[in-house]
């Protein structure tokens, strides 16, 4: 088995405005892509318990033209609330990181 860092390019996470983070994995290759997006380990379900978040607040975006997945979470605070610990949303994907397919 090969985790997600392993088979993308690219993984990163940021803003999506005040409320929500975004994260990002790119591919080089269609194989790549189409095994991981067609993966369980991407679900609504997995990926709520992998990322403490609700199952339907967990929005994901396949786009096979750029060969990119896209995952959007609610934050759990505000940007810039007094208990913010990630401003940016950049350190958010690392959960997916170790992720087996």
């Amino acid at each position: 088995m090969k985790t997600i860092a392993e088979l993308a390019r690219y993984i990163r996470s940021k803003n999506a405005g005040p409320f929500w983070v975004t994260m990002d994995i790119f591919f080089d290759n269609d194989e790549n892509y189409n095994l991981v997006s067609t993966s369980d380990a991407l679900s609504e379900d997995r990926l709520s318990v992998l990322l403490d978040t609700p199952k339907e607040q967990v929005k994901i975006f396949r786009l096979p033209e750029i060969q990119v997945i896209k995952i959007s979470i609610p934050r759990k605070t505000p940007q810039g609330g007094p208990d913010e610990y990630d401003m940016h949303g950049g350190q958010q994907y690392i959960p997916l990181c170790d992720v087996e397919i």
